[in-house]
């Protein structure tokens, strides 16, 4: 429980260390828009944040509460794998302390995204199995469907975790399994808690497909399966010493031969499948509770066992930085500079599109946002009817900024056809729009024909930033209906 809290105490002494995440300005603004699917991702993520903003406002803090406490329970439920295992005292505590410091922990409750909840999903139905197997009572069955059907509710990826428990199931002896009735009547309310999102789907021409392939085309041909496995490794970090026995210690044991197959056939298809490296990260708490168990199994020295413990320690503590930002910008563009200069490491500096810069990709989306929405208000103070005034975003770093930072500015919703903010566009302006704010890295021809006066208003200038040079434009004096340049938008971009 310590350890716990700790892990909640953490994250929230750091939270304000850099900006808003680019995805977290996305994820945050689905609040704004509850509703039974999104673009990009099933409901739940935009449930969660409205009921955030309901609450707390749309400061930062609000939005990294809720990782934040997920964090706490992560610790217990991690802890209580172990104990379903066998675990004492001793690798109780040793999982505990693994579940605070690996970097794709630290990392994941960091930032509001649907992940965290993955994660906490993820490790709560193998809990469940573990305690199926342990007490072979069916009520663990009902529980597992429930789970699964929020699971659903918040990434799809959950469907591979399905997939992977019941193949080692079906050519085994548990496939007994499946003559059970609460298993069915489990399935059965997890579709039924799915369902809503399943019709919205449907509705709206299945998006999920046409997400999986953008992503895949934009986003997953850049992943090589090479850095996929050595990721497998550095993800966890001082984990991968608990990680890899204990997925032996799994397979080897008859009883939980099936969880350790499930484990493995997880990693294999996400190789196959080219996926991100952090698409493992479910399996990953159940492997290194097994691991301490393995440990407490074999170390029995007490020294040893103190030893161990503190190595952990000490191995995980230089590199913090690379999970969570214990520094503020400049102390970590300076930490990650040391590691290229003096070790030759470029740890986390890639890209998804293979390029190398200052800062990893996901500190990188932590800045230039409150620069951008002061340079938007700036533009908005300068115009004197809002009632015929529009904010228009190429991205939706760049809307979710204005739509959640801009609040304290009073600023009006941002208008772009990126993922989720394309289904609460207008079929058109009334009264037509006269004043015109473009927020772009350059100008768009249709806009400059459009306009007789455009101005720069100002542009990101952090370097660090994955958006430096966005650039803010109050165009005025349309030469002819907005709505017509508007429409044909629309229809480009299929939503007329």
């Amino acid at each position: 429980l310590l350890i716990a809290i700790s892990n909640i105490v953490i994250h929230l002494l750091v939270f304000n260390n850099l900006e808003y995440h680019r995805d977290e300005l996305l994820y945050f603004s689905l609040g704004l828009h509850p509703d039974f699917g999104y673009a990009s991702v099933p409901p739940l993520t935009g449930w969660i944040a409205h009921m955030m903003q309901y609450i707390f406002g749309f400061t930062l803090l609000s939005v990294k509460l809720f990782p934040a406490f997920l964090s706490g329970a992560m610790v217990i439920l991690s802890a209580r794998i172990c104990k379903e295992l066998d675990g004492s005292h001793y690798a109780q505590l040793l999982t505990s302390l693994l579940i605070v410091v690996m970097p794709f922990a630290l990392r994941t409750f960091h930032l509001f995204q649907p992940v965290h909840i993955d994660l906490f999903l993820w490790t709560l139905v193998y809990y469940l199995v573990l305690r199926f197997l342990n007490t072979d009572q069916e009520k663990y069955l009902i529980h597992l469907g429930l789970v699964f059907g929020v699971a659903l509710l918040n990434k799809y990826l959950i469907l591979l975790l399905l997939f992977a428990l019941l193949l080692p199931m079906l050519i085994s002896p548990m496939r007994s399994i499946l003559s059970k009735k609460s298993l069915y009547i489990g399935l059965g309310i997890g579709l039924i808690i799915f369902l809503p999102n399943l019709i919205w789907q449907y509705v709206h021409g299945f998006p999920v497909f046409r997400h999986m392939s953008e992503l895949n085309a934009n986003q997953l041909i850049h992943v090589s399966r090479a850095n996929f496995l050595k990721d497998q490794l550095l993800m966890p970090f001082a984990g991968s010493l608990l990680t890899i026995p204990g997925l032996i210690f799994l397979l080897k044991n008859d009883k939980y031969r099936m969880i350790g197959t499930s484990v493995l056939i997880v990693i294999i298809s996400l190789l196959i499948l080219q996926g991100k490296s952090y698409y493992t990260i479910g399996v990953f708490p159940l492997l290194v509770a097994a691991g301490a168990v393995w440990y407490e199994k074999y170390l029995r020295n007490v020294i040893v066992r103190i030893l161990l413990f503190i190595m952990l320690i000490l191995i995980s503590i230089p590199l913090l930085p690379l999970g969570l930002p214990v520094f503020k910008e400049q102390g970590l563009v300076k930490y990650f500079k040391i590691l290229a200069d003096d070790y030759g490491l470029e740890l986390g500096r890639r890209f998804e599109d293979g390029s190398i810069h200052s800062l990893p990709q996901d500190y990188a989306d932590q800045l230039g946002w409150a620069e951008l929405t002061e340079i938007t208000n700036r533009a908005y103070l300068q115009i004197p009817d809002h009632s015929r005034t529009l904010i228009y975003c190429e991205n939706y770093g760049q809307a979710g900024a204005i739509a959640v930072v801009g609040k304290k500015y009073g600023l009006p919703e941002p208008k772009s056809f990126s993922d989720n903010f394309k289904y609460w566009l207008p079929k058109r302006f009334d009264p037509e729009i006269e004043y015109f704010i473009y927020i772009n890295d350059d100008m768009g021809d249709d806009v400059q024909a459009l306009f007789q006066n455009i101005k720069m208003i100002g542009s990101i200038n952090n370097i660090h930033a994955r958006e430096y040079g966005t650039t803010v434009y109050l165009c005025t004096s349309p030469k002819q209906s907005f709505n017509i340049l508007w429409e044909s938008a629309l229809k480009r971009e299929g939503q007329y």
